[in-house]
């Protein structure tokens, strides 16, 4: 496979055309919780909507659209379909520029390795291609490898961050990591592919998707989770994972910018330790909508996401309830690229 030198991976703070959420319903392991996960699914909606548009993929247009005002919906559009779940950051198409001209990239999801059902899911992007919501943009069909967004971070320069414990797994492609850094680069054309072997979260599903511990913020600042408590079971892989951060540099020779996160809070749910993270926030247009779970840490939170966007406005969203099913803000979005060429920061 050739790299294609005009392939570009924009970063999540390129300018957005709309932002997709993927509406929970009875079908859904949110079944037992619903009216709890749609208050926060309805938050996360209104943030989005004053800066940018929003796409809501739902089994039933006519249940979600009243919770919306006349002047909310004229910037919503609806796709009904079946779906098992709700987290679009993995099921979701993946913007990338060809020649300055955007392509949905339609990866397999495979459920986190097979996991879950993901056979609803994982048609998605091509239903919502061929009903024309992409607009002008291409579709390219990429269902030889098994690729979740949460499990990539891109700089929009040709470097993108991502875990080794997610992508090398089995259960996904079952590939040497030459050869999901080859794939990597010739699907996105890359310079760099900087991987994690270290860091992870208790009760999280995805393999230690990247997006839950590290996230690059601009060209040469990364945001990570930082433990404290040496207590904590956590302590010694999160100093492991700032010890790879303080090693990786920009394509210029550079180290990083390393900007601290804290530990969220242990919460519990029937004895077992919720994946908890303030790293799953969500880059859209003039803000960051960052996840909160009750704690005078998340004050902290959004002070630190501050330093590293001054510019945008900070809003924090209560993601208790997804974390009950261990995922929270960034896993249940994914934002597509407007059709112009991105530009670094």
């Amino acid at each position: 496979m050739e790299i294609h030198q005009t392939k570009l991976l924009p970063a999540e703070w390129a300018e957005q055309e709309f932002v997709q959420l993927t509406w929970p319903h009875v079908d859904t392991d949110w079944a037992d919780m619903l009216e709890e996960v749609t208050e926060c699914f309805i938050s996360i909606a209104k943030s989005i909507l004053k800066y940018e548009k929003l796409l809501i993929v739902c089994v039933d247009t006519e249940e979600v659209e009243g919770f919306f005002t006349e002047d909310e919906l004229e910037k919503i559009t609806f796709a009904e379909m079946p779906t098992n779940d709700t987290w679009a950051r993995d099921h979701g198409g993946i913007t990338v520029f060809e020649d300055g001209k955007p392509v949905i990239y339609d990866f397999t999801f495979n459920g986190w390795g097979m996991k879950f059902a993901a056979n609803h899911d994982n048609q998605i992007t091509r239903k919502l291609y061929e009903s024309g919501i992409f607009g002008d943009a291409g579709h390219k069909n990429c269902f030889d490898f098994v690729l979740e967004g949460g499990s990539i971070e891109s700089d929009g320069e040709g470097t993108v961050l991502t875990t080794a414990e997610c992508l090398l797994s089995d259960n996904r492609n079952n590939l040497s990591e030459d050869d999901i850094e080859a794939k990597l680069k010739a699907y996105f054309g890359l310079k760099q592919v900087l991987w994690l072997n270290h860091g992870y979260l208790a009760g999280d599903d995805t393999d230690s998707h990247v997006d839950t511990l590290a996230r690059l913020c601009d060209r040469s600042t990364i945001a990570y989770v930082r433990c404290e408590d040496e207590t904590d079971e956590h302590f010694l892989e999160l100093k492991k994972l700032k010890k790879e951060l303080r090693m990786f540099k920009t394509p210029e020779g550079r180290y990083y910018r390393l900007i601290p996160l804290p530990m969220a809070d242990e919460i519990y749910e029937d004895g077992e330790r919720l994946p908890a993270t303030y790293a799953n926030f969500l880059i859209i247009n003039g803000a960051v909508l960052m996840p909160t779970y009750n704690s005078p840490k998340d004050e902290i939170a959004i002070q630190q996401i501050q330093k590293v966007f001054p510019d945008r406005e900070i809003i924090g969203i209560n993601c208790l309830s997804l974390i009950k099913q261990h995922g929270s803000l960034h896993c249940v979005t994914m934002q597509y690229a407007a059709p112009i060429p991105p530009k670094g920061v």
